[in-house]
C-alpha cells in the first residue's frame, strides 16, 4: 500500500502519483543485481569493490529520483550545464588525463578517478534532442547544424582518446535521434553510408579495433583468453547456475566485475538469472517507449527515445560481447558493472527519462 494518498499535493506526494513506479521498481532491482554479482566477482578483492558499490548505489539512487523531480524545461537546463562541465573535462583528458591500456579515458580530481565521456554522452542526448525538437518547431532555427556540429566535436573527442565504441554508441543514438525529428530519406542514406565508412576507416585506423575484429572472426589469429573464459563460465553455470559464492571461472576471468559480470550471473545464477536480467532491461524500454508514445513535446519524445536507446545499447553491447556474439568492447552493463562514473552518469540519465515520462497532464506542467 502506498504511503502517500492521491491528494497529497506535496512534491514528493504528486511524484509519488506521477512518475512510472514500475520502471522505477525495474531500476532498483537492476542494482541490487549489481551489488549482489560485485560481491560474487572477485572474492579477492570483495572488499574494496563491494565497498564502493556499497556507497557508490545510494548516492547513484539520489541522482536518479532528484533528477526525476524535475520538469522537462529543468532537465534540459541540467543537461545544458553537465554538458558543458563534462565537455571541459573531457578536453581536459586529453592533456592531463590518465592512460590506461593506451588510451587516456579519466582524469583525477580531488582523488577521484572520473571518466567525462560518460556525461557528455548522457547529457549530449538531451542537449541534441532539444536542438532538433527548435529546427523542427521554429522555421530558420540552425538547431540542425548545431546539432551536427556538436556531434562532430564529441565524436572528434572520443575518438582522440581513443574510444571508438563510445563514440559508436553517441553516433547510434544522435542518428536515432535525427531520424524522428525528420531527417529526409536521402540524408538517411547518405548518413548510413558514412557510417558504414567510419567504421570501416576505424579498422584500418585504430590496431586495437583490428585486432579485436580479427579475433571475432578469426578466433586463431590472437588471444581470446577473456571471450573463452566468459563462454566457459556460462555453460559451467547451466540452467540454474552453481550458487551464489561458488564460481571458480570468476577467480581467471580479467574484468569480472566490471566488463564480464554477466558471465558472473551466468556461472553462479544460470541462465534463468540472466533471462531476468534482460527482462528487466527490457521492461524498462517498453515502458519508457509506451508512456513517450502518448507524448505531444517533440522534445520529450525525441530526449527520452535517446536516452532510453542509449540504455538498452549499452546493456546489448555488453551482453553481447560476454557471449561472443559481437567483438568485445569494454563497456559497463548499466546499474549492474562495477563502475563510479558509468554509474552516476546512468542514474542521471534514467532519473531524466522518469522526468520526461511523468504525467505532465495531472501537474499541469508544460514543456
Amino acid at each position: 500500500m502506498s504511503g502517500f494518498a492521491r491528494t497529497d499535493t506535496s512534491v514528493i506526494g504528486r511524484w509519488w502519483w506521477t512518475v512510472d513506479r514500475w520502471a522505477l521498481g525495474a531500476l532498483a532491482i537492476l542494482g541490487a543485481f549489481g551489488v549482489l554479482l560485485t560481491l560474487a566477482a572477485s572474492p579477492p578483492a570483495a572488499d574494496l569493490f563491494v565497498h564502493s558499490q556499497l556507497v557508490l548505489m545510494p548516492l547513484a539512487a539520489f541522482i536518479l529520483a532528484s533528477v526525476s523531480l524535475l520538469s522537462p524545461k529543468e532537465v534540459r537546463r541540467l543537461a545544458v550545464v553537465v554538458f558543458i562541465g563534462s565537455l571541459v573535462l573531457l578536453v581536459m583528458t586529453l592533456t592531463s588525463g590518465v592512460e590506461i591500456n593506451g588510451a587516456q579515458r579519466w582524469i583525477s580530481i580531488a582523488g577521484f578517478s572520473l571518466q567525462p565521456s560518460e556525461f557528455v554522452k548522457t547529457s549530449f542526448i538531451v542537449v541534441a534532442a532539444w536542438m532538433f525538437s527548435q529546427a523542427s518547431l521554429k522555421k530558420g532555427s540552425p538547431g540542425n547544424v548545431l546539432a551536427g556540429g556538436l556531434f562532430l566535436l564529441v565524436a572528434a573527442l572520443l575518438l582522440m582518446q581513443p574510444d571508438v565504441g563510445m563514440a559508436v554508441v553517441v553516433t547510434a543514438v544522435w542518428f536515432t535521434q535525427f531520424f524522428l525529428a525528420g531527417l529526409p530519406l536521402v540524408w538517411v542514406a547518405a548518413l548510413t553510408v558514412m557510417a558504414i565508412g567510419s567504421l570501416a576507416a576505424s579498422y584500418f585506423t585504430f590496431p586495437h579495433v583490428a585486432s579485436r575484429v580479427d579475433r571475432f572472426l578469426d578466433p586463431a589469429t590472437g588471444d581470446n583468453y577473456q571471450v573463452t573464459t566468459s563462454m566457459e563460465a556460462f555453460m559451467h553455470g547451466g540452467l540454474t547456475g552453481r550458487g551464489p559464492g561458488e564460481g571458480t571461472i570468476k577467480e581467471v576471468l580479467p574484468d569480472a566485475h566490471a566488463d564480464f559480470i554477466f558471465a558472473v550471473a551466468g556461472e553462479e545464477f544460470g541462465l534463468l538469472a540472466c533471462l531476468v536480467i534482460v527482462g528487466l532491461f527490457a521492461f524498462v524500454m517498453v515502458r519508457g517507449f509506451s508512456r513517450l508514445m502518448e507524448e505531444n513535446s517533440l522534445f520529450v519524445l525525441l530526449a527520452g527515445t535517446g536516452l532510453l536507446v542509449q540504455f538498452g545499447l549499452q546493456a546489448i553491447i555488453n551482453m553481447a560481447s560476454s557471449l561472443h556474439l559481437i567483438p568485445t568492447k569494454g563497456m559497463t552493463l548499466p546499474f549492474i558493472s562495477h563502475g563510479g562514473s558509468s554509474l552516476m552518469a546512468m542514474s542521471l540519465g534514467m532519473g531524466m527519462v522518469l522526468a520526461l515520462t511523468r504525467r505532465r497532464k495531472v501537474l499541469g506542467e508544460t514543456p
